[in-house]
């Protein structure tokens, strides 16, 4: 029941994304040539609205939804996990406790959408302020950095450790179980905190090529659950890395195009 839930979740999830995507009126990356402006129609908010709550609240419902489409597949085995303990542990049902432990998850992500929202719109501020001609010249090298940024961070012991606990499911819920609903809610957060630790730099990524790229959005999504199901791990996690440098050195370059871009 749950994985079935589970899947039906994440399905209505990209239903909603690949709807958003298709029908706003712009792209929203931060380092996109020409259109580092671009406006938030596809999340319901304008450009012309600027630094609003009512634009951040819209951005945030959109981005929510995107996360609970891409991080979900990663994230079920340790909420199925959960789910299993709970119910041996207490030995009754555990669907509550499980979705409050899942709106701790993605409640981190939420909270990481307003640092995305913060960047798109200084990103907007800062391209309003270019030419077109400054804005071909930057935006390259500002993309190549990224995807170099984001290859590197695949290397460090913060990535490392972050990815650990999120692919060792019965490590965290025995080290990190709480109980009650107060301690469920708390596990959610720090597991939604180390997954936001591991794959930060990826989504990055995300939001300078474009928030809402669909082909970006389908390849992150299976980059994390590789790096999260499939084993070993660290030659995934290495060529993943050496990846995005080769790719970010060849952007920064000008010998071509980031691929997807928007």
């Amino acid at each position: 029941m749950l994985l079935l839930t589970l899947v039906l979740l994440t399905a209505g999830s990209w239903a909603i994304t690949v709807h958003q995507a298709r029908t706003m009126d712009m792209p929203m990356g931060v380092a996109i040539s020409g259109t580092a402006h671009a406006s938030m129609d596809g999340m319901g908010a304008t450009a012309t609205a600027g630094w609003s709550v009512g634009a951040a609240a819209a951005f945030l419902a959109v981005w929510t939804v995107m996360m609970a489409a891409m991080m979900l597949p990663a994230a079920a085995p340790m909420v199925l996990l959960f789910d299993a303990v709970h119910a041996k542990r207490r030995g009754q049902p555990s669907f509550i406790p499980t979705w409050i432990f899942v709106a701790g998850y993605l409640l981190v992500w939420t909270a990481a959408g307003l640092i995305v929202y913060a960047l798109v719109r200084l990103g907007s501020d800062l391209a309003d302020r270019l030419g077109a001609a400054d804005r071909e010249a930057w935006a390259p090298r500002a993309l190549g950095t990224i995807l170099v940024a984001a290859g590197l961070y695949q290397l460090t012991p913060l990535k490392r450790v972050c990815l650990n606990h999120c692919r060792s499911a019965l490590g965290f819920v025995m080290t990190h179980w709480r109980d009650g609903r107060l301690g469920t809610l708390r596990m959610g957060l720090e597991h939604g905190a180390y997954c936001l630790g591991c794959c930060w730099a990826l989504f990055a990524v995300l939001v300078a090529t474009g928030v809402m790229s669909l082909p970006w959005m389908i390849l992150l999504t299976l980059v994390v659950f590789a790096e999260k199901v499939f084993p070993h791990e660290r030659r995934v996690t290495v060529g993943i890395g050496a990846g995005f440098v080769v790719l970010g050195v060849i952007v920064a370059a000008g010998t071509m195009d980031l691929p997807w871009a928007v």
